[in-house]
């Protein structure tokens, strides 16, 4: 039984606990004794709550034995990545300067958890403030893809996600700015959702590129997490209100693709593709086609991403550079490379990049999505690569030479997260020698339900999200 509990999905265990046939304590036990194994295999986890986790647990199972009426969600555990303040529990944020901080109040997004009645495991892994396409760090190190262990996660949500897949809870809190969520969860094989700009609200947020959000094993887990923790907060100047619309009903409304119009593009502008990768999205979008949605190929042009990357994100990487400086500890080479060239930047080029351009990416994205409801692309280049430093290693892609893999790995994510769109990734095949990749779902401006509608019609018409790594 207890392998099974620790495979079940987060609504799954809500019905069990509400019948009385499994009790939270059985479940918070299965997860914890997972987290064990897996972890010296794949090093997700920064700091684990296991006493907490089993003292909440206990208070649970007896809210559930007194038959009081409880939120979908309570009683399910799950993990958090750490970059999102836990009040009272050590959060890090993937460097070796706050090895011991701990925080004395929640990010926005875990609060709202909490008060649902969710069961915390501990924080995730992460690299030095979320700065890295990989999840490596100097305070925790490497951390694998739950389906080869050796071969990267992604980033920066990397502990996140290969904890979702590798049984350490059904749910788990990531955050995204340019695929941090969506690029783990392709090279994972998870689900993970960026929402709509200002869907949940960061504390004194100045970026409203960048959003936390969820990644499940299934979409409706996604959904249910995703509903409980959008909404306006005063504290965030990009928040919107909560969303009219009720994402565990696009979940679960019953039906396949048909009439669903869909824009493919293969390559979202980009210029490398990995071979496997392109067979599979094609497959993915004749799964499409055969669950009934209406797809039509088309090609989309975006300014450079690397180029406006540079301009848009690449204060933030001198910042932390002259930060870790004043730290006296050692800094990434990439994060210099990319502070070097931050600096190199005029003030007009990051002000266009900061505008001009985020409207170019909306108006390239809303001129290709004319006429269909989402566009799909595959969420990553390539599938896992193995470890190979702060960026990954070099590699061969499509008969070209890729300097560092996990800068690749961002290519098709960056743009509609600068266009503030709602994207999701969900398992879409697997490789010929079985590594996962991810068909990336992005809809219109604030139509985060019409996105989860057609992945979770999408994921109904396969298997990919039922499939779990023999570790």
């Amino acid at each position: 039984m207890t392998d099974e509990l620790i495979w079940k999905s987060a609504a799954d265990l809500g019905d069990l606990y509400r019948r009385r046939e499994v009790s939270p304590v059985e479940v918070v036990e299965a997860v914890l004794d997972r987290m064990d194994h897996v972890q010296p295999i794949l090093n997700i986890m920064v700091t684990a709550t296991a006493e907490q986790a089993r003292a909440d647990a206990k208070e649970a199972e007896k809210r559930f034995t007194a038959g009081d009426d409880l939120p979908p969600l309570f009683g399910v555990p799950m993990t958090v990545k750490d970059l999102a303040e836990t009040k009272g529990v050590r959060t890090t944020y993937g460097c070796v300067a706050f090895a011991d901080h701990v925080p004395d109040f929640d990010a926005v997004g875990w609060e709202r958890l909490k008060a649902q009645g969710v069961i915390l495991l501990g924080k995730t892994t992460t690299p030095e403030f979320g700065l890295l396409g990989v999840t490596e760090s100097k305070l925790t190190g490497s951390t694998s893809t739950p389906w080869r262990p050796g071969f990267n996660a992604g980033g920066s949500s990397g502990g996140a996600a290969a904890a979702v897949v590798a049984g350490v809870g059904p749910i788990a809190w990531g955050s995204d700015g340019g695929g941090s969520i969506r690029v783990p969860s392709s090279l994972c094989g998870a689900v993970g959702i960026k929402p709509s700009l200002g869907r949940i609200p960061t504390i004194d947020s100045e970026d409203g590129d960048s959003t936390d959000g969820p990644i499940a094993r299934t979409v409706l887990d996604a959904a249910m997490v995703l509903e409980v923790t959008n909404g306006h907060d005063p504290r965030d100047r990009h928040s919107v209100a909560k969303d009219t619309r009720n994402y565990i009903e696009a979940a679960t409304a019953p039906g396949d693709l048909t009439g669903v119009r869909i824009a493919a593009c293969y390559h979202l502008g980009q210029d490398i593709l990995d071979p496997e990768v392109r067979r599979l999205f094609g497959e993915a979008v004749d799964d499409m086609r055969a669950a009934g949605a209406v797809v039509e190929e088309v090609e989309i042009e975006l300014p450079d991403t690397m180029t406006y990357f540079d301009h848009i994100n690449g204060h933030a990487y001198q910042q932390a550079a002259e930060q870790m400086k004043t730290w006296s500890i050692e800094i990434w080479p990439m994060i210099l490379e990319l502070a070097d060239r931050a600096g190199a930047a005029t003030a007009r080029q990051i002000h266009d990049a900061n505008h001009r351009v985020k409207t170019d990416i909306y108006n390239a994205f809303r001129a290709a999505m004319n006429g269909a409801d989402v566009m799909v692309t595959p969420t990553t280049a390539t599938p896992a690569f193995p470890h190979g430093g702060p960026g990954g290693p070099a590699g061969t892609v499509d008969g070209r030479h890729v300097p560092a893999l996990g800068n690749l790995a961002h290519m098709t994510t960056e743009p509609p997260s600068h266009a503030g769109l709602p994207a999701i990734s969900v398992p879409g095949g697997f490789t010929s020698d079985g590594l996962p990749i991810g068909v990336q779902f992005i809809g219109k401006l604030w139509a985060d339900f019409d996105v989860i509608s057609a992945a979770s019609r999408y994921e109904r018409a396969t298997t990919w999200h039922t499939r779990h790594p023999m570790l």
